[in-house]
């Protein structure tokens, strides 16, 4: 079982002492989210039972790329992800770039978490038709991982293209969201699935089961990435059953689960509050994983 740090909603100055620790605590991959502005949203945020977000206009979302970069420089072996980035919003050579300069700055420590986004408005304020994100991803990602590769694409009413630099190994790429076109988005183009919601072991159960499905149905019997954030307390025999059931990996913002003590020693939101629960996470978590 691998851990991943997910550091959403952490404040930008916050970020590089969070890779430090991460990496120092033993964390595989650092996971932060992917968001342009905040509104008054129409669009009804599908991980809350009111359909409202769980953030305000004060809500740190720093870039993702930029955000990896700097913590790419601060660490030697840590992997970044975003969880996940709405890659329809943008054109193909913008994502195209973002992603591979940084996989290349960070030696090749970047996994590609990629979903089709749930608000309408950031597709109206970049000029992407939010209606057909789903099949423009489609078409998009075997486009990506072809100029990460250094290929030569041709595109309509594009002369033969290419892209540089270009990182020495292939990115992977997960698929995020639970619905069924995701689960299948998933099996067929994905080297993986990652949550972006905090799972039961019930929906857990269900969301693997459609997903197992679906890689039946499109022949994937090879490696196969599950991240799942598991709605669970935290100890090493709950991962250890979860493993079992194919999750290869989880993940965990330890100071959500602070105590009140720690709270009242370092304040809640505050960086000290982050690693010292971090650390605690570390000790009784990872270090009894095996």
């Amino acid at each position: 079982m691998r851990y991943w740090l997910g550091a959403s909603f952490a404040d930008t100055g916050q970020f590089l002492e969070l890779a430090r620790a991460a990496e120092r605590c033993g964390f595989d991959t650092l996971t932060l989210s992917d968001h342009l502005f905040y509104a008054d949203f129409a669009s009804p945020y599908p991980y809350s039972s009111s359909g409202r977000p769980r953030w305000d206009a004060t809500t740190h979302w720093p870039d993702v790329w930029v955000t990896i970069g700097a913590m790419a420089a601060v660490t030697t072996s840590l992997r970044f992800s975003p969880n996940v980035y709405i890659a329809p919003a943008r054109d193909l050579f913008t994502v195209a770039k973002l992603v591979s300069t940084a996989a290349v700055l960070s030696g090749d420590r970047v996994t590609f978490g990629v979903g089709v986004g749930w608000c309408k408005e950031e597709f109206t304020g970049t000029g992407q038709d939010f209606h057909t994100r789903g099949r423009r991803l489609d078409a998009m990602l075997p486009v990506l991982r072809s100029l990460w590769s250094g290929e030569s694409v041709e595109l309509d009413g594009l002369p033969p293209l290419s892209i540089s630099p270009t990182p020495s190994r292939d990115v992977p790429v997960l698929v995020g969201g639970d619905s069924e076109a995701a689960l299948r988005r998933a099996a067929r183009l994905g080297d993986g699935w990652i949550g972006n919601r905090i799972y039961t072991e019930e929906q857990l159960d269900d969301v693997l089961a459609r997903l197992r499905r679906h890689l039946d149905e499109y022949g994937r019997t090879g490696p196969f990435e599950i991240i799942a954030p598991l709605a669970v307390l935290p100890d090493a025999d709950t991962y250890r059953r979860f493993a079992d059931k194919g999750v290869t990996g989880t993940m965990a913002a330890p100071w959500w689960l602070a105590t009140p003590e720690e709270k009242a020693r370092y304040g809640e939101g505050t960086l000290e509050l982050k690693l010292a629960t971090m650390e605690r996470f570390a000790e009784e978590v990872i270090a009894k994983s095996g």
